[in-house]
């Protein structure tokens, strides 16, 4: 299907397996309690809309069931009160791992700290590291026994594959040194244009590392939702959200993180299909890629 020079390296923690599209699934995260999101009463405290929150996350996952498609969270918060009243939900919700998306270094820092004190840090995927990420911080993701991260590949170059992957080099062996051998790279989209380059270095990533690679292509509509909207109306902005977070899939890619989890819901049967139909050239053996 995909052939690369190097074999896929999988990322497996508590059932779900990431990396080898399509000897695997891909994994969709959906992220909640994310700025602005409805649910949310008092951000800083972390007050939020439990029924909704556990609605959203349950209906996720019977769709998850339903498509063979795993289905992760993403759990975003810009302060360190909430964060960890999050985790604590989200970890009692569901028995999946999760991702906790911080903003900030302290945000980062109670996280890790409550993750590592009530026994969460087999299920946490840090997202995200890159290249602003300090050594100290680094330092202390190794002292708390962090080993699942993103790696963002970012960069103020935006359409620019070789600084992607310059990135990557330089990154890769820092991130192993503190113990986070297979980690889930995110080559980068901020808007329409990122996104071509992203899957460009997606399929570089992939053919030099083997590692699990995706993206955050949602990104490529959200940067600009407001005047899609204006210009397509609703229904067109779905359609380009569905478009560029499945365009990852057409290219080999692992995960998505779509955006709001309020779109698992067209995300997760999006998935399916590619996957269904990708799987028929992988047991044949069919090479989609020259590589």
């Amino acid at each position: 299907m995909f052939k690369f020079k190097k074999q896929p390296k999988i990322l497996e923690l508590k059932g779900v397996r990431i990396g080898g599209f399509p000897a695997n699934p891909p994994v969709m995260i959906g992220t909640i309690f994310y700025h602005g999101h409805k649910l949310v009463q008092d951000s800083k405290e972390g007050l939020f809309d439990k029924s909704l929150a556990e609605s959203l996350i349950n209906s996720q996952e019977e769709l998850s069931d339903k498509t063979g498609i795993p289905g992760l969270i993403d759990v975003a918060s810009d302060s360190p009160k909430a964060i960890v009243k999050y985790m604590d939900f989200v970890a009692n919700l569901t028995s999946k791992p999760f991702l906790v998306d911080a903003v900030s270094r302290d945000v980062m820092e109670a996280a890790v700290n409550y993750a590592s004190e009530v026994g969460l840090m087999d299920r946490i995927i840090i997202n995200s590291i890159n290249p602003k990420t300090s050594d100290e911080e680094l330092s202390f993701l190794r002292e708390r026994g962090a080993r699942y991260a993103v790696l963002l590949l970012y960069t103020h170059k935006i359409i620019d594959v070789k600084e992607r992957l310059k990135i990557a080099s330089e990154m890769l062996p820092k991130l192993a040194s503190i113990g986070i051998d297979t980690p889930l790279v995110d080559t980068f989209v901020i808007d329409i244009p990122s996104l071509s380059i992203s899957l460009r270095t997606m399929i570089h990533i992939k053919n030099e590392y083997g590692l699990p690679v995706g993206s955050g292509a949602h990104n490529a509509v959200s940067s600009m939702k407001k005047h899609f909207k204006q210009k397509y109306s609703k229904e067109g902005v779905d359609a380009m959200e569905i478009t560029s977070d499945i365009s990852p899939l057409l290219m080999g890619g692992d995960f998505v993180l779509y955006g709001p989890i309020e779109l698992h819901k067209y995300m997760l049967p999006s998935a399916y299909l590619v996957y269904t139909s990708y799987r028929y050239l992988y047991r044949n053996q069919e090479n989609l890629l020259n590589l």
